[in-house]
């Protein structure tokens, strides 16, 4: 099977087809670039990308055409100084007040140079990202066919801007956060945008965890795994209750991994492809 080329793909950016969607889990999320490879080694035809937090950065990479290997290769040169950066401010007095752990610089600065464009005009394919408004509660939609007015980069830092590990971000007269927090899997959105089938990609955290290990880990990790509880019952309810469109759900096995693991980013770029091939498999034709 070839693996020098992208998935097929419609030429139009309206809706319809089979849309991919990406969902959070930190560097977890990283496994969607292995996603990628084995649609591409499938021929499977990708009509649509809809991320959400870490699966709005590697699919708008990707919506926009990006080589498979040049991505890769910015995932597996990642590390912690990239985008985690303390906020020293949070050791001072007073600074319980502070709007998050780390610094939101670090991540937007990455997220900007790692984009291979800066407009929304220059995708290749229909592609939108999530973040939630702090004053309605309301997911916003970015990207062609929803809102345009701010950049990729800040739509897609938004979406990823987790709840007191990064600051939200001011987009007009409200604050942005992760857009998981209401649509961690937003198999919704690619129906109301008109997808006849859908490939999903869960890289999330899972029902259960060892409870020593999460608080062995301290504050940070303690407050994504209740982040991530909350994700899963969402998620898993969606799934449970989806008749329509049809659904490949493709679930790596990255539970017991942190959200930051920067030493396992390899294993999920593996997992990601080894998850996909299964996936399809299992499906027959119905995918491929």
């Amino acid at each position: 099977m070839p693996t020098d080329r992208r998935p097929e793909i419609a030429p139009s950016q309206g809706g319809g087809g089979r849309w991919l969607v990406l969902g959070g889990g930190g560097l977890k999320g990283l496994g969607h670039i292995g996603v990628w490879r084995a649609l591409t080694e499938a021929d499977v035809r990708i009509d649509g990308v809809i991320g959400t937090s870490v699966g709005g950065l590697v699919g708008a990479c990707l919506a926009a055409g990006m080589d498979l290997d040049e991505l890769e290769g910015h995932a597996r040169a990642l590390s912690k100084p990239d985008i985690l950066r303390i906020n020293r401010r949070v050791k001072w007095f007073g600074g319980v007040r502070q709007q998050s752990v780390f610094l939101g610089d670090p991540l937007l600065g990455y997220i900007r140079n790692l984009l291979p464009f800066s407009e929304w005009d220059d995708l290749e394919l229909p592609f939108q990202v999530n973040a939630v408004a702090l004053g309605t509660g309301r997911t916003h939609w970015f990207g062609p066919g929803a809102r345009t007015d701010i950049t990729p980069a800040q739509a897609i830092y938004a979406s990823c801007a987790l709840p007191g590990i990064y600051p939200p971000t001011k987009l007009g007269d409200d604050y942005f956060v992760d857009g998981g927090t209401e649509h961690p899997l937003a198999l919704q959105r690619a129906a109301e945008l008109g997808a006849t089938s859908i490939i999903a990609v869960d890289a999330g955290a899972s029902a259960e965890q060892d409870p020593q290990s999460v608080v062995d880990q301290g504050l940070v990790a303690v407050h994504q795994r209740v982040y991530g509880i909350m994700m899963s019952h969402n998620r898993r309810e969606l799934v449970n209750a989806w008749t329509d469109p049809p659904l490949l759900l493709v679930r790596p096995a990255v539970d017991e991994h942190d959200t930051f693991d920067f030493t396992q980013i390899g294993f999920y770029l593996d997992e990601g492809y080894r998850a996909t091939r299964d996936a399809l498999e299992r499906s027959g034709e119905d995918f491929c």
